[in-house]
Parts: C-alpha cells; structure tokens; sequence
C-alpha cells in the first residue's frame, strides 16, 4: 500500500489511536434477545495491532460508545490506553498524548465518522477506512483500500510497519 505521508513521520509514530465501531468492526450492532448489544472483531486486524505495539508505538482505543466488548478486546490485544464513553475524540486524543509525552506529530489516529474529524486533523497521519463517512474520508491523509472491521485496521498496522522499516 502507499501511504500519502512520509516515512518519517511513520518512523516518528509514538502513539496511534482508533475508533471502534466502523473502524475496528463493521460499524453494525448485534443487539441479542436480552438486549446485550455484540460486536465483531477482526483476528486479521488484531495480529496487525500486535505488531504494531511490538514495533513500540502505543496504541490506544478512543470510541464514543462504553461497552465491556471494547475493554475485552483491548486487554487481549494488551492495549492499554482505552478512552470510552467520548464524543470529543479530537480532546481526548490530545488529552492522551498530553499525558504520554506525546506531540501531535508524533500521533496518528483512524475514524470512520463526524466524531472522528477533530481528531483525524489534530494527528499528524490520520486515516479513514473506505466504509468511512464522507467527512471522515476528507479529512484522513489516507483512506485504505478495506473496510472497516474487514481489515482496514491491518491495512494500516502493514503500511506503518513497512515505512517504519519493521515489515
């Protein structure tokens, strides 16, 4: 994949950040018959994580919705930084960063949705899955060629990975 950032702001990359919903999954809800809402989690998507963080990039999960799905995946996936339960993602991601040390040009951030732009434009490589919402396609740097939760998230992890040099 070509990414439309450098390679040094990938080999800069000290924190990326994702949404959840339409990002991480396909952005649809299972409600069950007692009303426990479901979520699907891409396992190609979870490995390109895992390398991510063993390249030494913090990851972190910022989504508007608060679910116990959420804080499960990431504690599999060892993601330590989980912000729930946020509409200002652009705040919280800058908050984030803030308390890790972190400058704007040192973090990158994918959102599928209107909630998602003040970050998308905060971070210095942003990127929006090809499901995303127009908005959230207009503001990513990137748009990757997979949907969300259908191995966008992997899509990224890899071309991060190959500009960083840890392919």
């Amino acid at each position: 994949m070509t990414l439309l950032v450098s390679s040094a702001d990938a080999r800069n990359l000290k924190l990326m950040a994702f949404d959840v919903d339409g990002v991480l999954t396909d952005g649809r809800l299972y409600y069950g018959p007692d009303g426990e809402a479901l979520k699907v989690f891409n396992t190609l998507d979870g490995h390109g994580l895992k390398k991510l963080a063993a390249s030494g990039v913090t990851l972190a999960l910022i989504t508007g919705r608060d679910t116990p799905m959420v804080a499960r995946r990431a504690a599999e996936l060892g993601i330590q930084h989980v912000i729930q339960g946020r509409e200002d993602k652009g705040v919280a991601l800058a908050d984030l960063a803030a308390s890790l040390g972190v400058t704007a040009r040192e973090t990158g951030y994918a959102g599928d949705d209107e909630p998602d732009v003040p970050a998308l434009q905060w971070a210095q490589i942003a990127f929006a899955p090809s499901s995303g919402h127009d908005c959230a396609r207009a503001a990513a740097d990137h748009v990757t060629r997979a949907r969300g939760g259908e191995g966008a998230v992997r899509e990224i992890c890899d071309a991060l990975l190959e500009h960083r040099g840890d392919a």
